[in-house]
């Protein structure tokens, strides 16, 4: 039985030879840069994903229930770990986000709502915007000459510095989520007699909501990894904080200190505390990209 010969899908098809010449060419220009796509994609994952073998590599081991737990050990000592350090570095991000979350909405609202195409709305978007690139070292400078030289090195100075770093971001993403609430249904409230205050607590807070805990979620995964202006603000402690105006330890100084150990111990808890820190860093970044996926 004599075999068909091969035919191509747009000879199938029945197009015309320029025709099938067109498609053809477009059909493997598609592919090409698909395939180009794709390999960008795999080329930007591979430095992440070589960090996060390395650390599991390095640091996995040393993940226990006393590292997690215990305080960080002396030179010679063996052990340890770095539980003052994962608690430092929550309490500092804590009270960054209880300083800059109310008025990064708040000034949201005013930049989104209350008065976008004023002058001073329009300096605050320009100010926001050139602070998203505020070198973070020069925060750490600033609290240390506002706050640390009359207090001291404190868990306060820290979360200050911290939160200097947050807020544009807070503030420039809440107020992007509020401009997607859409102008109809901020209409219809007003049209059943809302005020304006009204509107803006049950209409745009309410719906606007995923996309401010988007902004929220990122800014403390930012400020989460930050070390330079503790370094200024909180210093550090071999010890459990006790209270918020002393000197605090936080993992981003913690592997800053113990990297430049000659000490293998350390140096194993240094990856180690490296792992942690990444974990929480990409655990809000999930969480921010959940809640960004679920925006209107």
């Amino acid at each position: 039985m004599k075999q068909e010969p091969f035919q191509s899908p747009t000879a199938i098809m029945g197009l015309p030879k320029l025709e099938r010449q067109l498609f053809e060419r477009r059909s493997m220009k598609n592919f090409i840069l698909t395939a180009l796509t794709w390999f960008a994609a795999a080329l930007a994952a591979v430095p992440l994903c070589s960090v996060i073998y390395m650390l599991l590599i390095k640091g996995g081991a040393r993940i226990n229930w006393e590292t997690l737990t215990a305080l960080p050990p002396a030179g010679f000592e063996m052990g340890g770990g770095f539980g003052n350090a994962i608690l430092g570095t929550l309490v500092m991000v804590l009270i960054a986000g209880l300083i800059s979350i109310p008025i990064g909405i708040l000034a949201a609202v005013y930049l989104s709502i209350l008065d976008p195409q004023s002058r001073t709305a329009s300096t605050a978007r320009f100010l926001a915007k050139t602070l998203t690139g505020f070198p973070s070292i020069l925060a750490g400078v600033f609290v240390y000459a506002v706050l640390v030289i009359n207090f001291g090195y404190s868990a306060i100075a820290g979360g200050l510095a911290l939160a200097v770093l947050m807020l544009p971001t807070v503030v420039l993403a809440a107020e992007e989520a509020m401009k997607q609430v859409p102008q109809r249904i901020k209409d219809a409230a007003y049209g059943m007699g809302c005020t304006r205050t009204q509107v803006i607590l049950k209409v745009v807070l309410p719906t606007g909501l995923s996309g401010i805990l988007t902004g929220v979620m990122l800014a403390v995964a930012g400020a989460a990894g930050e070390s330079a202006p503790l370094l200024f603000t909180a210093l550090f402690s071999n010890y459990y904080l006790s209270e918020l105006a002393e000197p605090t330890a936080s993992l981003s100084i913690l592997i800053y200190n113990f990297s430049a150990m000659p000490f293998e111990n350390q140096i194993e808890l240094a990856w180690a505390a490296s792992l942690v820190l990444v974990l929480i860093v990409l655990i809000f970044n999930i969480l921010a990209r959940l809640l960004g996926k679920s925006r209107i």
